[in-house]
């Protein structure tokens, strides 16, 4: 099952955010959004509709509030009723599933994108400098910006700025200090339950869903923040610079580790990777976040850049005026304008 934060401002009605299940309409090129709580009000007016205030009420209540929602869906099609409760995506205005999420954790687990970017950094670092090839060497010769052993040894993550997070169609702000802002091609997971020293099966058995992941980043900023050794800043954190969406695809209903992935720069595929190339799995990686440390429900957690799949490793970067879409195999597509500031 898919479920959304929509609101309906772009039709004048409200400026208030609310949840629906999104269903695909093969009637029209726009998917439909399902207003569940409304259709349970009609249909099963014994049932709690509180459960259905927002995302996050429905992951604290999942063991009801999913099979009550699909309860509801296959009531609305087996008696033809769901173009009384759905409205065209196209009709309304993307959230971020969860708009505020408790945590975000970005992770880096494909290889391949990881040695990728270093070669990337080391040549943007260098291209800064007087004279680039003798620079680029002397970065090659001192080791600098290369994968490093404890890569191999722990499942690294860093904490980003969750109060920047964005949705599906919202616009992106680019930074006035860049010149190379790029996109990542990502996706991740949604906790469904507080977790604290868990194995790698229970954190599994612990996620909600997975939404996709657009990890924008400054890199001509990050090049130079990343010798600091203390992680990312202004290359990450930035207005607007952490896009999840377009849904939440319950854990039940996708395979996430075997997902064709895709992105597309004005409509233009521009790289292609697939789930399956990752190095470890998002149980692994939430059993070692919760070593002593308690997760809560709505937390989400990045799985880092699929291998290829960002400008640093491509050597395109974005600008005003275009369009940078992501699409996840069994999740959708993330798709997201950039403008000035």
């Amino acid at each position: 099952m898919k479920f959304v934060t929509v609101n309906l401002e772009s039709t004048g009605h409200s400026s208030t955010d609310w949840v629906g299940v999104l269903l695909p309409d093969s009637r029209s090129q726009s998917d439909l959004v399902v207003d569940i709580r409304q259709a349970i009000e009609d249909l099963f007016p014994s049932e709690d509709t509180c459960n259905y205030d927002d995302m996050m009420s429905i992951i604290y209540a999942s063991g009801y509030s999913i099979p009550l929602a699909q309860k509801v869906i296959d009531a609305l099609e087996r008696d033809n009723l769901i173009s009384k409760y759905a409205t065209e995506v196209s009709q309304l205005s993307m959230r971020s599933p969860i708009p505020l999420p408790p945590q975000l954790r970005d992770c880096l687990l494909f290889e391949e994108h990881l040695s990728n970017a270093y070669a990337g950094l080391r040549s943007t670092r260098a291209a800064m400098e007087d004279d680039p090839d003798a620079a680029l060497l002397r970065y090659e010769k001192q080791g600098l910006y290369k994968i490093p052993d404890v890569w191999y040894e722990l499942p690294l993550y860093y904490k980003a700025n969750r109060f920047s997070v964005i949705g599906h169609q919202q616009p992106i702000v680019k930074p006035d200090y860049t010149n190379k802002l790029d996109f990542e091609l990502e996706f991740g997971c949604f906790l469904g339950e507080e977790v604290k020293n868990v194995t790698p099966v229970e954190a599994e058995e612990a996620i909600f869903g997975y939404a996709i992941f657009n990890d924008m980043s400054a890199r001509d900023i990050q090049s130079r923040e990343m010798q600091g050794q203390l992680g990312p800043t202004k290359s990450k954190d930035f207005d607007t610079g952490n896009v999840i969406g377009p849904c939440i695809v319950t854990s039940d209903s996708i395979d996430p580790y075997d997902c064709a992935m895709i992105a597309r720069i004005n409509g233009n595929e521009v790289c292609r990777g697939h789930s399956s190339t990752i190095s470890r799995t998002f149980g692994e990686v939430i059993a070692y976040m919760s070593k002593n440390e308690t997760l809560m429900p709505g937390e989400f957690i990045g799985s880092g850049t699929v291998g290829g799949g960002c400008g640093l490793e491509i050597g395109t970067y974005l600008d005003i005026g275009d369009t940078i879409e992501l699409e996840v195999e069994g999740i959708g597509v993330l798709s997201n304008k950039i403008i000035s500031g």
